[in-house]
């Protein structure tokens, strides 16, 4: 049964058009949707992390291969995080970020510093606020570095844009956080990755039901659930309307 759950999903997973921009490997995007789709639980997805960083090691080298197995425990990281299983998502985030610094290190690039920032960002969720207080601003210096770069990454466009809609008061900026994410849809959607896109909607339902605007915040989760259908935490604040 277990194995033949894995096989379902693998199915659904490679039956799904990959987006515009949508331009990762074809062993690596398997892991993400799995994990962004919200089926399996981590265990099960370690079949698609333990092929994806074998598949890294064979095909690519240097930096790149870095930066590509930052992605891989930033991602498995995410999975545990969703079980609330903090101590161990930190130890993949930790990981996500040594690997992100070590290919910053060899040659800086675009999608480097993003991970550093993807990393410390989630590292700021299950750390503690000494260490959020040490860091957090880290995560859109980092981002600035990688747009520096790269103006159209749209993963650190979408972690500047979040801190105005996720930060507790008095700090966040409900009409900034919009427009921001709004410009990312308007004028880089071409570039936007499969999951960029699914922050960006579900973020911006997101800020629109915590104004209570809940037409808007529904328009917008519908969008994020046509990225991912089974994600439960959109269906979960989109019930909740």
């Amino acid at each position: 049964m277990f194995k033949t759950g894995i096989f379902l999903v693998v199915v659904m997973l490679s039956a799904v058009p990959l987006l515009p921009g949508d331009e990762l490997p074809d062993w690596f995007t398997p892991l993400r949707d799995a994990i962004y789709s919200q089926i399996l639980s981590s265990q099960e997805l370690t079949s698609f992390y333990n092929t994806a960083r074998q598949r890294a090691g064979q095909e690519l080298s240097g930096a790149e291969l870095s930066v590509m197995l930052s992605r891989c425990e930033y991602m498995m990281g995410r999975s545990l995080l969703y079980e609330g299983k903090k101590e161990d998502a930190g130890i993949y985030f930790q990981r996500g970020l040594n690997l992100a610094q070590e290919s910053v290190d060899k040659k800086a690039s675009p999608e480097g510093w993003q991970m550093m920032a993807e990393n410390i960002s989630q590292l700021c969720t299950v750390r503690s606020t000494a260490f959020v207080m040490a860091n957090g601003t880290k995560v859109e210096k980092y981002s600035k570095n990688a747009l520096g770069l790269d103006a159209g990454n749209t993963a650190c466009q979408f972690m500047i844009a979040a801190r105005w809609v996720y930060a507790p008061a008095p700090f966040y900026n409900y009409k900034k956080g919009i427009q921001m994410l709004q410009d990312i849809l308007t004028n880089y959607d071409n570039r936007l990755y499969k999951d960029d896109r699914f922050n960006v909607y579900s973020s911006l339902g997101y800020v629109y039901k915590l104004q209570k605007k809940n037409d808007d915040a529904k328009t917008w989760f519908l969008k994020a659930l046509d990225v991912y259908p089974d994600n439960k935490y959109v269906k979960s604040l989109l019930a909740g309307l």
